[in-house]
């Protein structure tokens, strides 16, 4: 899909495989009806439930929310299948990625943060556009949201993915495929992405395609199991009203914010700060909103997931065709007042 995995800070420092738990984790938790277990990626657009329970929203609600972070959607589907989490969140191409059918769990039920520069093509000087790239060689890891950025510009230019010849690699290894001039581009993502510019020594090298470009495209979703929504409807509605007023405080003490979202994900406060300047933007509760739509309407984000779907059925990424009108739950979100 569009999926980030491994997810964007991943690799960085002080991280660490400690935080890469296994949806096993959760066996035998006990579970009530003010319980949310989720897993998630190592990804700072979800920091706002991190800081939501910092701030002890979650608490106040009377809600107990177990936040595990993991990379490998295999395993948060698994986890999904067995009843083992409530929670997940992903970018909205990797949530209809394979082997998802429209009967998997998970309902998408919010919106909350998108990519606005955090994922990418670079490439150097001998390129000037995407269409320079045809016939060449060009490095991605499968089904990250880069890929899907990458064919939407060469449909500008009447190309497609298969008009290139596309390496797969691991994102972490960006630097050093990207030293290799046979590789003439390389799709990827922050972090990765301005490391492997800075420090190539490739004449003229840049980012030459980045979400900046297609605003509205990669969308990180929140999802439920639909059982569990059905039944607990409320216990979702005090959920996300937590994580937008972890948004609102992001903008309103951005300092304090940093802080409190650094140590979760082992950086430090001016790494939040550069990432939210330049790569994610928070979705706020009137955003989600609007792109959900009014209960029982349609909203941006049904167009955006069927534009999405289309794209990931073409290069491969996803086997079966998924209707917006079922993927996404727009009840509970137009309850939350802001």
């Amino acid at each position: 899909m569009t999926t980030r995995a491994p997810v964007k800070f991943t690799s960085l420092p002080k991280l660490g495989a400690a935080l890469l738990l296994s949806a096993t984790a959760f066996a035998g938790t006990a579970m009530s009806a003010e319980t949310i277990r989720m897993l998630a990626p190592t990804w700072l657009g979800f920091a706002p439930v991190h800081v939501a329970n910092d701030l002890g929203c979650f608490k106040e609600e009377g809600l107990e929310v177990d936040y595990k972070f993991e990379d490998d959607r295999t395993n948060v589907l698994a986890a999904y299948a067995r009843g083992d989490i409530e929670v997940d969140m992903r970018t909205v191409g990797e949530h209809q990625g394979r082997p998802r059918d429209a009967d998997t769990p998970g309902v998408i039920i919010g919106v909350i943060d998108e990519s606005v520069g955090g994922d990418g093509v670079i490439a150097d000087g001998t390129i000037a556009s995407v269409a320079d790239l045809k016939g060449k060689t060009v490095a991605a890891e499968p089904n990250i949201p880069a890929r899907l950025l990458l064919q939407l510009e060469l449909k500008k230019q009447g190309l497609k993915l298969s008009d290139l010849q596309v390496k797969d690699i691991a994102t972490a290894d960006t630097g050093a495929v990207f030293a290799d001039t046979s590789i003439a581009a390389v799709a990827t993502y922050e972090p990765f992405m301005s490391q492997a510019v800075k420090s190539s020594t490739r004449a003229g090298a840049k980012v030459l395609l980045s979400s900046k470009d297609y605003p509205g495209i990669i969308i990180d979703v929140i999802t439920a199991r639909k059982d569990d929504l059905a039944a607990n409807p409320k216990k979702y509605a005090s959920f996300l009203k937590c994580i937008y007023k972890a948004v609102d405080y992001s903008k309103a003490e951005p300092d304090k914010y940093a802080e409190m979202a650094a140590g979760h994900f082992g950086l430090t406060a001016q790494d939040v700060k550069d990432t939210l300047a330049s790569s994610l933007a928070y979705t706020s509760l009137g955003d989600a909103q609007a792109y959900l739509g009014k209960a029982g309407e349609r909203g941006k984000l049904h167009d955006i997931f069927d534009e999405v779907m289309q794209l990931n059925l073409d290069n491969g990424a996803a086997e079966n065709k998924l209707d917006s009108n079922q993927q996404i739950d727009n009840s509970v979100i137009n309850t939350v007042a802001p």
